[in-house]
């Protein structure tokens, strides 16, 4: 599904015209995520903005290339993540965005995982012939680290939703777009050994 597609399917799920007694969607919390999610991700999109570095970068790709971005609406990180990705990616016409739920089929997580785990949002950059030339995920490293940290401090869930989520906030995006101009500019280099 494009952006536009997920975002209805989204939507559908806070209006609950999408089946809800379904798992994970039959505990309430995960409605509440996902109702808070739409309201981050439609933040960042009217506040968020893309760094010139980043902007530069994505530009000089001359090559048709297929992002997948794996993900969820319960998932607070992709309310952060997406809005940078999809917009980092309406910069350059040479790229075409889909998006895959993790819990449902193809279930290309499984390929993806992140430590063993699946981790979202992934975001799996591939080229005109389908192979892959990068992925990212699933969240900015020094968020990654800090999450790392909470968890071995054996953290409440509460805290590290809080913790998270002030972190993006201060973030605004910028670590995100650091790591994807590493992530871009060594996609645009990639040769494979028998083209």
């Amino acid at each position: 599904m494009n952006f536009q597609e997920y975002s209805i399917y989204f939507k559908n799920l806070l209006l609950k015209s999408v089946t809800v007694h379904q798992p994970p969607f039959d505990n309430p919390d995960y409605l509440n995520y996902t109702k808070l999610n739409w309201s981050r991700m439609n933040r960042w999109f009217k506040t968020g903005k893309l760094s010139n570095d980043i902007v530069e970068i994505v530009k000089k790709i001359d090559q048709p290339q297929q992002w997948i971005i794996i993900t969820e609406p319960w998932c607070g990180d992709a309310a952060h993540n997406i809005p940078f990705i999809e917009m980092i990616a309406s910069e350059n016409s040479q790229i075409t965005v889909s998006y895959e739920l993790r819990d449902a089929a193809p279930y290309r997580i499984e390929q993806y995982l992140t430590n063993g785990t699946q981790s979202i949002p992934k975001l799996i950059i591939k080229d005109q012939k389908g192979r892959d030339l990068a992925t990212w995920g699933p969240r900015p490293e020094n968020c990654q680290k800090m999450y790392a940290e909470l968890l071995k401090e054996k953290a409440s869930f509460e805290i590290i939703k809080t913790e998270i989520q002030n972190w993006y906030n201060l973030d605004k995006g910028k670590e995100l777009q650091k790591e994807l101009e590493h992530v871009l500019s060594s996609t645009r280099d990639y040769k494979f050994k028998f083209d």
